[in-house]
């Protein structure tokens, strides 16, 4: 290296984007991932080891894809090449495997090549690396944000690790923009900047996880905010909202706030205000509330105001909850509207939950009364003997598959605990019910 390609890699360094600079150089600079790269993990051991195989990392932006690739690159004895699938073509693809074949015939030293964005490679450009993983020319290793079982061809799947990359802890947010504001090397130190302690959680919850969100709103806000008379920059929530271009809502997670929103929230499904669920719900999501909690909510709403009015609500409503854990934000968003405006203009009816409290109730006041024999189990010898079972009418065998007998308690006889409404499905319960009785 002369002195002119020196200062060129010296300059672009320097003004490289503070997500780049503060990218980490070894394992333990990592922050976060720690279900992939903690010491007693696979990929910590393999990389550790140098004995790495072909891998795919899989996850959202910002998560430390291209960092454990670097990471890869600094500890690793192989040769380290890299391409982007969005610029690269076949030529590029060529070079790399040719060079990569001259070394491992020179200096029995083989490549790793990493290759971003590898989803953007179509099937033939994926095809035509197979037979150099497969023959250990190279190790492929390849980073996408799209689900790899569906963009990466099947072949290549085969012969690699998936890895999946999982959103950054606020905590771990926390940490990397600590280490941005005060890291005199490689971050921001030098300016003589400060975070506030409520800017800090605000930038952490805003970034849903993604580092470089985070660290670029971060040098942005170290860069452009004036000196205060103290001589230091202060990075307060109204700097970072300027810089994220989002507003800070009050909503403490432990707090009133928290609890005012999630009880208005559920009223408004109670009341059948479908805009005002939905605001509530674009509230929540806003300020960063965990979606399995929202869609918890929503669950018990359907089964507990909506119930047999329209049994289809808790329906939608389990499914929602499945749903949005698999896919995630943002997308979860529309599936929680899906659920919260179709639970809010559902029929209404409280019977079934007065119905389990009233039976509660009554366990409460007379204890374990004795079931009825002829309900009793009789599948097992001798039950004819102690009378279990016997005089059962079984229903199937009755017209309309109904047959009246005992089965409450005799105690409880007549008593009612289920007293279903007349609004939507639970008239034509009432309804059959009736009828049923009438024959």
């Amino acid at each position: 290296m002369d002195l002119f390609e020196y200062m060129r890699n010296t300059t672009k360094e320097k003004e490289s984007p503070l997500a780049a600079r503060l990218r980490p150089v070894t394992l333990e600079d990592v922050v976060g991932q720690e279900h992939i790269i903690g010491k007693d993990k696979l990929l910590y051991r393999a990389i550790k080891a140098d004995k790495l195989s072909s891998i795919i990392f899989y996850g959202p932006p910002g998560t430390g894809k291209t960092t454990l690739a670097k990471v890869i690159a600094n500890t690793t004895s192989a040769e380290f090449k890299q391409i982007n699938a969005t610029i690269a073509g076949k030529k590029d693809m060529e070079e790399v495997i040719n060079n990569a074949k001259d070394i491992l015939a020179m200096y029995a030293k083989r490549t790793i090549l990493f290759i971003d964005e590898i989803h953007r490679f179509n099937k033939s450009q994926q095809d035509y690396l197979l037979p150099f993983v497969e023959d250990g020319t190279i190790i492929l290793i390849g980073a996408t944000t799209e689900n790899p079982y569906f963009e990466v061809n099947g072949a290549l799947i085969s012969r690699s690790v998936i890895f999946e990359l999982k959103p950054l802890s606020r905590e771990n947010i926390k940490e990397l923009i600590k280490r941005a504001v005060y890291d005199k090397d490689k971050g921001l130190g030098s300016f003589n900047a400060v975070i506030e302690e409520d800017a800090l959680d605000f930038l952490a919850e805003l970034s849903g996880g993604d580092a470089r969100h985070a660290l670029n709103a971060i040098e942005l806000g170290v860069m452009t905010t004036d000196r205060s008379e103290d001589g230091i920059i202060h990075i307060t929530v109204e700097v970072v909202q300027e810089c994220i271009q989002k507003r800070r809502i009050s909503y403490d997670k432990t707090g009133d706030n928290h609890y005012d929103t999630i009880s208005a929230f559920i009223k408004s499904m109670r009341g059948s205000d479908p805009d005002a669920a939905v605001y509530y719900l674009a509230k929540m999501l806003y300020a960063g509330e965990d979606i399995s909690f929202i869609a918890r909510r929503i669950m018990i709403c359907a089964s507990e105001d909506v119930g047999n009015a329209d049994p289809m609500a808790l329906v939608v409503a389990v499914n929602a909850s499945l749903a949005v854990e698999r896919i995630g934000m943002p997308e979860a968003q529309i599936i929680l509207s899906n659920a919260v405006t179709y639970v809010a203009c559902a029929p209404k009816s409280n019977a079934a939950c007065e119905a389990i409290f009233a039976a509660n109730e009554e366990i409460r006041k007379s204890g374990n009364l004795p079931i009825p024999s002829h309900l009793q189990d009789a599948h097992y010898k001798g039950a004819a003997k102690l009378d279990r079972g016997t005089g059962y009418k079984y229903a199937h065998d009755y017209p309309n598959h109904y047959v009246e007998q005992q089965y409450l308690p005799y105690e409880l006889t007549g008593k009612k605990f289920y007293e279903p409404s007349w609004n939507g499905y639970e008239q034509k319960i009432r309804e059959h019910m009736k009828k049923l009785k009438e024959k």
